[in-house]
């Protein structure tokens, strides 16, 4: 009985990879891709790359770009219910490691709200229905749990001293981590900081095959006086479209490169687990999730 038991908990803590074939993930993120109708269009989303560089360049640290990435992103795309949920959550976070993170009722009532909103999209109830059919969530509030203590359950990245980080801080908003940008993965969050000039972009050294949103970019970029050498990201696609691929991959292969694909077009996921600490019955927090382009990194 406790061999049963053991290999359960096993089974849990590597995500029920073995249940989920390849193909089944590169099926099921196309579907997700066609149902992200909160995705930006051209008209509400315009960006202006300019330079692009060599992956042996993406150190040097010089900003090849006189203009920002962001030359428009419409009010009306921003006001859409998931997209609130995001930007609410987003000045939540002290993003210098080693300052521990004080989550306030309000801050957990914004956690859960962002949550149940991905979940009242398209792109959320397809995912849950996915992982509901192979036995891995026996419901959607069991489904919803698990990704709130995933995401948003806080460790320590300063060496067990102080409970700074999670693995939706250090995704979507970003964190500073011995003198450099670390995480930071999200295009909303990019556009928020450049707008209020904490942001200044400087190259990219990878630019996705999509024509339309959402597209895939390698950036370089300084934030508030620190680098990012490649923060790669998806750009005009929804916060439920982000949230969904990500656990996507890192419920079905946590801390490896899952392949996903996107109107036809292949792209791996890197995700990573935190291995320090842990929840439940031996489940594993998210460390870090991004499109795997040349050289981008969770550092």
């Amino acid at each position: 009985m406790k061999i049963i038991l053991f290999l359960t908990i096993t089974l849990i803590s590597q995500g029920y990879s073995a249940r989920v074939s390849d193909a089944e993930i590169k099926s099921l993120s196309e579907t997700l891709f066609k149902l992200d109708h909160n995705r930006a269009t051209a008209s509400e989303l315009v960006i202006d790359p300019q330079t692009l560089i060599s992956s042996s360049e993406t150190g040097s640290e010089d900003d090849q770009s006189s203009r920002p990435l962001f030359k428009q992103v419409s009010s009306t795309l921003l006001s859409k219910p998931t997209y609130q949920a995001l930007l609410n959550l987003l000045d939540n976070y002290r993003r210098v490691s080693g300052e521990a993170e004080d989550v306030t009722s309000q801050e957990e009532q914004e956690q859960d709200t962002f949550l149940q909103e991905a979940m009242n999209t398209d792109v959320g109830r397809e995912l849950y229905n996915f992982l509901h059919s192979k036995g891995i969530y026996s419901s959607q509030s069991e489904f919803i749990q698990d990704l709130k203590m995933m995401w948003f359950g806080l460790y320590s990245r300063s060496k067990g001293k102080k409970l700074d980080s999670s693995g939706f801080e250090h995704t979507f908003a970003g964190e500073i981590k011995k003198g450099k940008v670390s995480g930071f993965h999200n295009w909303l969050q990019f556009y928020l900081n450049e707008k209020e000039g904490l942001l200044n972009y400087y190259s990219h050294s990878f630019n996705g095959p999509w024509t339309a949103y959402p597209d895939v970019l390698g950036m370089q970029f300084e934030w508030d006086g620190y680098f990012k050498e490649v923060g790669s990201a998806f750009i005009g696609s929804s916060p439920e479209f982000d949230l969904a691929i990500y656990s996507l991959c890192y419920i079905t292969r946590p801390g490896k490169k899952c392949y996903v694909s996107l109107g036809g077009n292949t792209l791996g996921i890197q995700t990573y687990t935190w291995e320090n600490s842990s929840y439940g019955d031996g489940k594993k927090y998210i460390a870090s999730a991004y499109p795997a382009t040349p050289r981008s990194s969770a550092i």
